[in-house]
Formats: structure tokens, C-alpha cells, sequence
């Protein structure tokens, strides 16, 4: 049965970038229908997939599936080969807890450091607010590679060995830290520079360069369509 993923635009999107970037790195087929956000009419195109009236949302036959964190879970039980969740218990409870933290956690830095992939690189000037959490977050992925990453059965520069559900969580965080250039530690940079050389974050990156149509004002059709 066919996936479709319905996202918002690439550049500003950072909710549908995970599921997104998962399914990627997972291998898991799809087509993608973007929704350019902060567009006239992308609230009532939204509506037409959910009621919640906010993207990502899956479409997996009958079913619809919204919350970027609720999709991860389903494509995990969905697709079990895929290995999205660690396969040790003991990871897998931190693995969930770590993403669950990002998805109802850290408003500072999503205030201040908003998704903008456009943004030129450069180190801005943060409230302490900031530099608490991207703290937190460093600490976080630090345990995570120190307690079950370097020694995880699916091995691997990312959080838990191989590319996987929280990695997905924190890809947007790692666009947020790069672009406005917050101070962090060696191993933080180079736990970025691995998500940053992945093919799937690259696609992503691509065509979020390529969406210049959305600062000109230029809406494609409806809906913007690409392949499985």
C-alpha cells in the first residue's frame, strides 16, 4: 500500500522534516505533496488532509496519521525492519523519551532560531534562555552516544548508532544550530556534520534551495506534487 507524505516547504518546514528525513534514510518509499507554508490558501489545502490543519500528515491508505512524532511511531510499527526505534529495550525507552522532550520541549530555541535553511551561516547573539537549551540538547545527545550509541548493534555516527527516530526529532535542531551558529562543543559539531552528510538530508537541503518561488510570491499549482 502507497505512502503519500502532505509537508510544508522545505526551507521553513521543520515539522515535516522529520518524517520525512526518517523515510528517507529508512528507504521507506513515499510521494511528497508540499504545501507551501505562510502561502494565501495553505491553510484551507492543509484542511483537505486533516482537520488539525497542520502539516506533516501521512497518508497510508485509509488511514491519516498527523503529529510528526505520532507518524514516526506508526512507520515503526509499520515498517519493523526499518529499525527506527533501537532494538535493545533499554534504549528504546531512552530513545523515546529523548524525542518526546523535543517535540513538547525547548520553545526558547524554536522561538529565537526559527526553521530557515535561506539563512546565511554566521554566529548570532543568543538570550541565556538559548544557550540553556542547545545545552540541554548537547548533554542529551552526548549521553545518548556515550550510553548507547557507540557500542549499539546498528552501528553508526548518530544517537543510537544507526539513523533513526530521534535523529529524525532533532534534524531540525541541527539546521537551527548550523545556521545561526550557536557555540557548540567539537563532539556536537561533528554529531551535525554526520546528519548534515547524510543523501537525505542533502536532498532536503537541495530542494529547499531551489524553492525561490516562495519569496517571489510565485505559488505553484495546486498541489505541488513529487515522485515516490
Amino acid at each position: 500500500m502507497s505512502l503519500t507524505l502532505i509537508i510544508g516547504n522545505k526551507n521553513y518546514s521543520s515539522w515535516s522534516l522529520r518524517p520525512w528525513i526518517a523515510m528517507k534514510a529508512a528507504g521507506i518509499p513515499f510521494a511528497e505533496v508540499v504545501i507551501p507554508l505562510y502561502a494565501p490558501g495553505s491553510a484551507e489545502q492543509i484542511l483537505k488532509y486533516s482537520p488539525a490543519g497542520k502539516v506533516p500528515i501521512l497518508i497510508d491508505g485509509d488511514d491519516t496519521i498527523w503529529e510528526s512524532l505520532a507518524i514516526l511511531e506508526h512507520l515503526a510499527e509499520r515498517f519493523p525492519d526499518a529499525k527506527l526505534w533501537p532494538s535493545e529495550p533499554r534504549a528504546r525507552g531512552f530513545a523515546r523519551s529523548a524525542a518526546t522532550e523535543m517535540h513538547g520541549g525547548f520553545q526558547p530555541l524554536r522561538q529565537h532560531c526559527t526553521m530557515n535553511l535561506w539563512l546565511p551561516v554566521k554566529a548570532r547573539p543568543m538570550p541565556p534562555e538559548v544557550l540553556a537549551n542547545m545545552r540541554r540538547i548537547e548533554t542529551l545527545w552526548a549521553d545518548c552516544r556515550a550510553r548507547f550509541g557507540k557500542n549499539a548493534k546498528e552501528g553508526g555516527p548518530f544517537l543510537f548508532g544507526a539513523f533513526g527516530n530521534v535523529d529524525a526529532m532533532y534534524a531540525p535542531v541541527v539546521a537551527r544550530f548550523h545556521n545561526y551558529g550557536l557555540p557548540v562543543s567539537a563532539d556536537t559539531r561533528a554529531y551535525m556534520e554526520a546528519v548534515m552528510a547524510t543523501a537525505a538530508w542533502r536532498e532536503w537541503y537541495a530542494a529547499a534551495m531551489k524553492e525561490t518561488w516562495v519569496m517571489q510570491g510565485n505559488e505553484p499549482d495546486w498541489p505541488l506534487v513529487r515522485g515516490v
